[in-house]
């Protein structure tokens, strides 16, 4: 048999479609985000990101930069094992105390990525649980839909957001059976933010655990960067809170927090966790950096939030369509395969702004998007050039544009 033929038929599909995943070969350049230089038939020449879930610049800042460069002297590169095998250092449990503090809770535990985090909590709960059932919000991550799908759990979906729809399917379950309420705060695609603290009030009702995913949030919302549960004051309402440390925080990784028995019991049933290497040392002290960095200073926060309000202003002013929310996310909406990634491709080659198109099945069909994360290091200027590009393309692609 052909395998390889099978493999490319199904590719060729994917890119009549135009949905197929073109990656662009990036280098990002140490201290000039958000600079990046663009590998391409041999050249290389600059490029102004503007999808960087780095979202506040962290990976850049000097502080983290210098706890890793003094962590590798220290440590060496690598974890030396899985964390059970001789691969828990003292910069993990640095860390872990660091997140603890952060959420307000007993404990927190180190994954290799958000992905895995949420995969594997979700999955040992709903698998170690007897007769668990999972409550998931309809717009829930990949991640999460995973980790129920593989614990085999009873997994009832309610409509995105819609509390009165929860608690209908809540009273629906039988009274005496460990339910788990399995939601996000801020949701990447759309921006929209969760009403959490009605969600809490529900499933505290019926005697629901909460797990909420606050990986697009985490350092960008509340005091102290601890998320919009930080924000709302209900942080200490929900039973589990997941993270991660390549967004905000500029580093590489994945977290849970909450109590010590929950944290414990995670560490101790996960295969997620018991069997992969474990995180650099180096990543977990630079993490540690910009996690106390933010939980003190709001400068960071600020300024996005003032970046983010006047490319907002612009689209209003230029008539171009962007989904409205309350979140750091700003899609434009295309809502056609093809003309995001042509759209995509011409910033990219005529005006030097790259922008990743977002098409199925990370979002539904007919909803195609660009998706810009306007960060604090993103200057008026450069969103005075992001403006006038798609100005510009708007006009020569006769794309429809917003009704004023």
């Amino acid at each position: 048999m052909d395998f390889d033929a099978l493999f490319t038929d199904q590719l060729d599909q994917l890119k009549r479609e135009g949905n197929y995943r073109y990656f662009a070969e990036l280098e990002r350049k140490c201290g000039k985000f958000p600079r990046a230089g663009n590998y391409k038939d041999g050249e290389v020449r600059d490029v102004t990101v503007w999808c960087s879930n780095d979202y506040l610049g962290m990976g850049q800042h000097p502080a983290v930069i210098a706890a890793m460069c003094e962590a590798v002297q220290r440590t060496g590169t690598g974890a030396g094992g899985t964390r059970n095998i001789s691969g828990t250092n003292h910069d993990h449990l640095l860390l872990e105390a660091e997140l603890a503090d952060l959420h307000g809770k007993e404990a927190a535990l180190l994954f290799t990525s958000g992905y895995v985090s949420n995969w594997a909590a979700l999955s040992t709960l709903g698998s170690r649980l007897k007769d668990c059932v999972i409550l998931s919000d309809a717009g829930n991550h990949a991640s999460m839909i995973e980790g129920i799908r593989h614990s085999r759990a009873t997994k009832v979906i309610w409509r995105h957001n819609d509390v009165k729809d929860l608690e209908a399917k809540l009273a629906a379950l039988p009274a005496d059976v460990p339910k788990i309420v399995a939601f996000e705060s801020v949701y990447s695609m759309d921006g929209d933010i969760a009403p959490i603290r009605a969600i809490v009030d529900v499933a505290e009702k019926y005697g629901a655990m909460t797990y909420l995913d606050e990986v697009h949030a985490v350092g960008l919302y509340g005091p102290r960067g601890g998320g919009v549960s930080e924000q709302e004051g209900v942080a200490d309402r929900i039973t589990l809170i997941e993270g991660t440390l390549g967004k905000a925080f500029g580093v590489v990784g994945g977290y849970i927090t909450g109590s010590a028995a929950l944290c414990d019991f995670i560490r101790s049933f996960a295969s997620g966790f018991i069997f992969t290497t474990a995180l650099p040392p180096a990543v977990a002290a630079a993490a540690r950096t910009s996690i106390a960095h933010l939980k003190v200073s709001d400068a960071e926060r600020m300024q996005q939030r003032r970046q983010v309000a006047r490319l907002r202003d612009a689209l209003d002013r230029a008539g171009i369509p962007h989904m409205m929310n309350d979140s750091h996310i700003v899609p434009v909406m295309i809502k056609d395969p093809v003309k995001t990634r042509m759209l995509a491709d011409y910033l990219m080659q005529e005006w030097d702004i790259y922008v990743q198109p977002i098409n199925y099945p990370t979002v539904p069909k007919g909803t195609e998007r660009l998706r810009f994360t306007p960060s604090p290091l993103h200057t008026d200027a450069d969103i005075d050039h992001l403006m006038a590009a798609l100005r510009t393309l708007w006009r020569q692609c006769a794309l429809s544009h917003a009704v004023a």
